[in-house]
């Protein structure tokens, strides 16, 4: 999906996993509240393996200037925090929303899991406390892998982040 608008600056939004239509909305209200073109690319249901996402995002990601904007949700941000951690990339932040923790301490998954540096991209984390599908704890875990990111914790807007699109538009700002 790509909307048009008049903005140069482009926003890339990595949806969750099977989440394409579930998150259509809340990409689509964040570019407009920054005045971005949004390029939110489906991603394959058929095989959710890192390498099949990454071959996906990298060129995607490559293509990204410094004005550009770059946000991934839940899964989605996953494979962009191992992909980020893997190169420098064109935009100088990413912001990550309600990311699982794939670690031994989270839902223990090898193939998702972060082991990398910290990557040089500013990176920015954001989770709600109600969250009915990634629990809050995660969030803990991630700060304490990411000792520089910047931890935002949201009281309410569960997994889709419902309500928060006017916050989650001042941090990208």
């Amino acid at each position: 999906m790509s909307d048009h608008k008049t903005t140069g600056r482009r926003l890339l939004f990595v949806h969750g996993a099977g989440g394409y239509d579930d998150d259509t909305p809340l990409a689509r209200s964040l570019a407009a509240a920054v005045d971005a073109r949004l390029s939110m690319p489906r991603l394959p249901d058929d095989d959710m393996s890192f390498d099949a996402w990454a071959a996906s995002l990298r060129p995607l990601v490559a293509s990204l200037g410094p004005a550009d904007l770059l946000v991934a949700h839940s899964f989605g941000a996953s494979i962009l925090l191992r992909l980020l951690g893997e190169a420098a990339v064109p935009v100088s932040r990413a912001t990550l929303l309600a990311m699982p923790d794939w670690s031994d301490k989270g839902w223990d998954v090898a193939d998702y899991a972060y082991a990398a540096p910290p990557p040089t991209t500013a990176i920015a984390l954001h989770h709600c406390r109600d969250d009915e599908v990634v629990p809050f704890t995660h969030l803990g875990l991630h700060a304490a892998r990411l000792p520089a990111a910047h931890v935002h914790e949201h009281a309410v807007g569960g997994h889709q982040f419902v309500g928060r699109t006017a916050v989650l538009a001042a941090a990208l700002s």
